[in-house]
């Protein structure tokens, strides 16, 4: 029976009167025989798949149904049939067991739920041996086998109503060899060991269409790390492209555009949309869960959203994947045709009669512009080829000189050696055909390199370190512009070579320009660590953290030896990272304690920073300066199962956060945690009470703990915790506090400190006479004299005294110069001696914001001195008759 919206879309569509009249025909045929009793499975589906095309074609036509309407139900009926030619096929084989243990997992459009009139479906079949109902003595993988064949029978035999869908079975593991049906575990373990580059693409649609769900979504969790790798695979994404070439060079007759272009896998069709939407999931989705979107469309605006394309690509593409998909329908429209061809002569003007245009002159005319734009889109994606060098083994060092290595015969041999497989990472035929596709492109930037020696000699350690080498010359050979910084890390920057011999998935994060970028404010930083996956326990949560936050530390560095961002800049997202690490893991720690604890009513944990951390000014060797406190009663108890006494509950949930800032995981170490400036040091309890806090503070603690405290910065707790905290910190150092001579105090202090910490270089900006540790000395006494310039920023505070004329103008400069010096030595200097290298010199002064070496040496002779004077001044100063 017609219903109400057939009759519309028919009045809407009279000028397809003579289309609509065969199928209106048939139609009628088809409702008849819906209505007989008892109608057997496989006629039912076929009769109502023609019914189904009669709507979405009147429906599409008449402009009722846009391209999402249209695939979701053309999608929607093969997921139904599909589930129930598998309950059937079970069925018939056991009547009276549940149809269970054998599910469809949909891949291609099926699986993005974008199925056009005449597409294929390309399910997986997967069983499980434990479920499956069997006969009698009949192999569980028999049956599985003769279930999934009455499947297709079902699906796929023709007869006058025609047929439902065409099943391709062939995306399913090793297809050559394997059955029809699969046991899940076997399929897992292929994934996970065995699976081609190219299946993570076709996985990246996968669902679970049909059959037992339970089962299936098991599956998809196991395969989920397959798909989604945090270390991206080049390899994969170019074996993407090597496809898309392959099929334009198998298709040439359809690559021109005009009549016979083939809108699916033509340049600039609808495959090369497809695929560049893809290729960008598989680099970024590992690590952003928001890119995984299945459908086309829906991942380009998400990939635009996160800024890792380009708005106006993702809109382009977006409206020709619409134009294209929607004229591929119209093609086949006509006699059910499953092509992706357009016509030629008459047959083409029909279908642009169907779209509602004159002819198919105008039909060509609307596609071109749309076909250009993803043709130039997609081409932009192939990874541009290093210009080859002629590493011919005979000319080697001939060729190694040309390059620019003074030492060619040492860089032959390294060059040799890994070429004949010297270290682990480079003995597979893939790890040595990957090495000479990049070859050429690495000799020669590391010949570019400042220090070209040095970058080789670091780089012959990161080889013998890695596990395998294939995915990092693959990047390099995707992203080229990486290889000139990677040979600049290495050259300059000995801290961040380390950290990528033990990672060199860190390499993944510097791909894009958003690698030197500032770092996102705190709770940005702490939403990306939080983000693991659905179901990710605690341990995950670690190593997750551990993962970002090394991602996060290393661009940072990158930055500085790139010349991106200034020192100080950087010191402050080192210690944004650090905020959002400990915010991120506190809180889960406390939850987890919460499970087995429960909470003290009133009681919270407070974390207090100090020194570096409190100063939100980091370096890339900082450890965290921390001061464990709880609120409430001292004397409560937790409410949970197993309760606890708050002073111990505290105690325990501190520990657990240290560790959990600390403790090296699978995914490595993250930072040393400090609390010996706690109330008593060292020998003092871990945690304190807030009352026991202040009590010290007022009471008790020495010069050099009201010193700290002028750095001391509440970075967990909730909101009316901290300001607790800070007014009794702001109290105390307004006065509430023992009387002490804190210049003579601090004065023995840093004499002490200098006896036991003497400078390690000529480049110590922190320990250097008139270094960094005096400018902090003479601030603190200052302030802790005159009470006043509070602010646990250090270049705050500084401001503030020189506007009162407590400090001399001076130690601004005196600071910004100090500051990025030690921010920079600690990656390009660590043993703070000068670098031989003039180029990784230059670097520093760079970073310090000064022209050349010698000005460099110069401005810190000076800086320092005026700073020595400074802190004498400070020690000196009395406060007169009138002072505070």
């Amino acid at each position: 029976m017609m219903t109400p919206r057939f009759d519309e879309a028919r009045r809407r569509a009279e000028r397809f009167a003579p289309f609509l009249h065969t199928l209106l025909q048939r139609e009628t045929a088809t409702a008849a025989a819906l209505s007989l009793p008892d109608l057997p499975l496989a006629r039912q589906l076929r009769l109502e798949r023609r019914a189904l095309a009669l709507e979405v074609a009147l429906g599409d036509l008449a402009g009722a149904f846009d391209l999402t309407a249209v695939t979701a139900r053309l999608t929607d009926f093969a997921d139904s049939a599909l589930d129930r030619a598998i309950a059937g096929a079970i069925a018939e084989r056991t009547p009276d067991a549940a149809p269970r243990g054998f599910v469809a997992i949909a891949l291609g459009k099926q699986g993005s739920r974008e199925l056009n009139y005449s597409s294929d479906i390309d399910p997986i079949f997967l069983y499980d041996p434990a479920t499956l109902p069997c006969r009698a003595r009949e192999d569980v993988a028999d049956a599985a086998v003769r279930v999934g064949r009455r499947v297709l029978e079902l699906l796929q035999a023709r007869d006058a109503d025609g047929y439902v869908l065409r099943v391709d079975l062939r995306l399913r593991p090793s297809p050559e060899a394997t059955p029809i049906a699969i046991p899940i575990e076997a399929a897992m373990s292929y994934y996970e060991s065995q699976a081609l580059p190219w299946e993570r693409a076709a996985f990246i649609r996968a669902r679970v269409a049909a059959g037992d769900r339970a089962l299936g979504a098991r599956f998809i969790e196991a395969v989920r790390p397959f798909v989604w790798r945090r270390s991206l695979d080049f390899g994969a994404v170019g074996e993407i492209l090597d496809i898309t070439r392959r099929i334009r060079d198998h298709h040439a007759q359809g690559q021109g555009f005009g009549p016979g272009y083939d809108l699916k896998r033509g340049r600039g069709g609808i495959r090369e949309i497809e695929f560049f939407a893809q290729i960008h999931q598989l680099i970024h989705g590992g690590r952003d869960a928001s890119l995984r979107a299945p459908a086309t469309r829906d991942a380009l605006a998400a990939l635009a959203a996160a800024g890792r394309i380009d708005a106006a690509d993702a809109t382009a593409l977006a409206e020709a994947y619409t134009l294209l998909r929607t004229i591929e329908h119209r093609v086949q429209m006509i006699d059910d045709r499953q092509t992706h061809a357009l016509p030629a002569g008459e047959a083409l003007d029909r279908v642009a009669r169907l779209h509602g245009l004159d002819d198919g002159a105008a039909l060509l005319a609307l596609l071109a512009p749309q076909v250009e734009r993803v043709a130039a889109a997609f081409d932009r994606l192939a990874p541009v080829s290093a210009a080859g060098l002629p590493f011919d083994s005979a000319r080697l060092g001939g060729t190694l000189s040309e390059a620019g290595f003074a030492d060619a015969e040492d860089a032959v041999r390294r060059v040799a050696a890994w070429r004949e497989g010297r270290y682990p990472a480079l003995r597979s035929a893939a790890a040595q055909s990957a090495l000479e596709a990049v070859l050429p492109a690495l000799v020669g930037a590391l010949a570019q390199a400042p220090v070209p020696a040095v970058a080789l000699n670091r780089l012959d350690r990161l080889f013998e370190r890695l596990p395998s080498a294939v995915n990092v010359f693959r990047l390099l050979e995707a992203r080229p512009a990486l290889t000139s910084l990677l040979a600049e890390l290495l050259s300059h920057a000995p801290t961040l070579a380390d950290e990528l011999a033990r990672r060199p998935n860190l390499l993944d994060g510097l791909i894009d320009a958003s690698a030197f970028a500032p770092v996102g404010g705190i709770a940005a930083l702490a939403a990306e660590m939080r983000a693991v996956e659905e179901g990710a326990d605690y341990q995950a949560l670690l190593d997750h953290v551990r993962r970002v936050v090394g991602e996060k530390r290393f661009a940072l560095g990158a930055q500085i030896v790139a010349g991106a961002a200034d020192p100080l800049d950087v010191a402050a997202g080192y210690a944004r990272v650090a905020e959002a690490a400990i915010e991120t893991l506190a809180s889960a720690a406390a939850a987890e304690f919460e499970r087995a604890h429960g909470r003290v009513p009133g009681g919270e944990l407070v974390i207090l920073a100090l020194g570096r951390m409190g100063g939100m000014a980091l370096t890339h060797a900082s450890d965290l300066d921390l001061i464990y406190l709880f609120t409430g009663d001292f004397t409560a108890e937790s409410d949970g199962a197993k309760p606890l006494g708050a002073t111990l509950y505290f105690t325990r949930l501190a520990q657990r956060v240290t560790a959990a800032l600390s403790v090296p995981t699978a995914a490595g170490p993250l930072y040393p945690v400090d609390t010996r400036l706690r109330p008593s040091g060292a020998q003092g309890p871990l945690v304190v009470s807030l009352d026991s806090f202040a009590r010290y503070q007022r009471e008790e603690a020495w010069t050099w703990e009201h010193m700290a405290l002028t750095r001391a910065r509440a970075v967990f707790g909730s909101p009316d915790a901290r300001a607790a905290v800070e007014a009794i910190v702001a109290a105390v150092l307004a006065g509430d506090r023992p009387v002490r001579d804190v210049p003579a105090e601090a004065a023995e202090m840093r004499a002490e400190m200098a006896r036991h910490k003497p400078p390690q270089g000529p480049l110590d900006a922190k320990l250097l006479p008139g270094g960094l540790v005096d400018l902090e000395f003479a601030v603190h006494v200052t302030q802790l004299t005159r009470r006043r310039g509070f602010d646990p920023r250090l270049s705050v505070a500084i401001d503030a005294l020189v506007a009162e004329g407590a400090l001399a103008p001076a130690m601004r400069d005196a600071y910004a110069l100090l500051a990025r010096l030690l921010v920079t030595g600690r990656l390009v200097a660590p043993d703070a001696q000068e670098p031989g290298a003039a180029a990784t010199r230059a670097l520093i002064a760079r970073a310090v914001m000064l022209p050349d070496w010698e000005t460099l040496l110069a401005t810190l002779d000076r800086v320092r001195e005026s700073v020595a004077a400074q802190w004498q001044e400070s020690i000196a100063w009395t406060p007169s008759p009138t002072s505070p």
